[in-house]
């Protein structure tokens, strides 16, 4: 089963990550496929938090009828299920949607599930247990990078610290910050998990998409650099906590 998220920490996540639309105004779609009914609720749940349409299913046949009918904007597969498992089902689906992105759910110790999908042509995979958190950042990122969906806000804001995604200008307190295109999206991720403490791991898989391998000293490099571009001169808004990880709060 999942980490159960706590409603204010999905809500927090709802609040900063901007609002994604097709250019006409309709919603985005998502078909969620698992066959932990509780699963995949939560994952329909917190993407509805985000302003999406999601339907659900169980198992691969249903599935399949299930995108033929409603023509999802993106996926989110579980591996082994009944009928046929994701990997058959994505390339089944993709027979008539060949552009869909799509994020697999593997169990955590499965690595050959993980290769194996993402040969098959999966775009992201989470592992199971997983923060729903998580897994929302992650969706939404790939149907941002799949060009299908506008954001109606480009903006995240935390304190006086505000990134454009579109511009990708950065100011605080109005002052532009010049970050290389790494750094940005450090800073990204951590605004988009305002006060929410995010370890390195979760750094690695989100900003490095796993290049290095579990070398944590590249986090705290690039946290370094941060610092000094964010926080030199100013009250600190990047804070480590011991053991943990790294979080992004407004000033006091």
């Amino acid at each position: 089963m999942s980490h159960q998220p706590s409603a204010s920490s999905t809500a927090d996540i709802a609040k900063n990550l901007p609002v994604l639309e097709h250019p006409d105004g309709s919603p985005i779609r998502a078909l969620v496929v698992d066959d932990e009914a509780m699963l995949a609720e939560l994952i329909s749940v917190g993407l509805r938090m985000i302003g999406w349409e999601v339907q659900h299913a169980g198992d691969g046949p249903t599935a399949l009828e299930t995108a033929r009918r409603f023509g999802p904007d993106v996926l989110v597969l579980d591996i082994m299920m009944p009928g046929f498992d994701g990997i058959e089902l994505l390339g089944r689906i993709r027979s008539f949607l060949p552009e869909v992105p799509c994020l697999f759910l593997t169990a955590k110790d499965a690595v050959d599930d993980r290769i194996q999908g993402l040969a098959a042509g999966a775009d992201d995979y989470v592992t199971k247990p997983f923060s729903m958190e998580e897994v929302m950042i992650r969706l939404h990122r790939l149907v941002q990078r799949s060009g299908i969906a506008v954001a109606d806000d480009a903006e995240l804001v935390v304190g006086d610290l505000v990134l454009n995604q579109d511009t990708r200008e950065v100011t605080r307190g109005g002052e532009d910050i010049n970050l290389t295109a790494t750094q940005f999206e450090l800073l990204r991720y951590l605004m988009e998990n305002p006060r929410r403490v995010v370890s390195k791991a979760q750094i690695l898989d989100n900003v490095w998409n796993y290049d290095f391998g579990g070398q944590a000293n590249i986090v705290e490099l690039y946290i370094s650099y941060l610092r000094k571009k964010i926080d030199v001169g100013r009250d600190p808004m990047i804070h480590t906590v011991r053991g943990a990880g790294y979080v992004i709060k407004p000033v006091s």
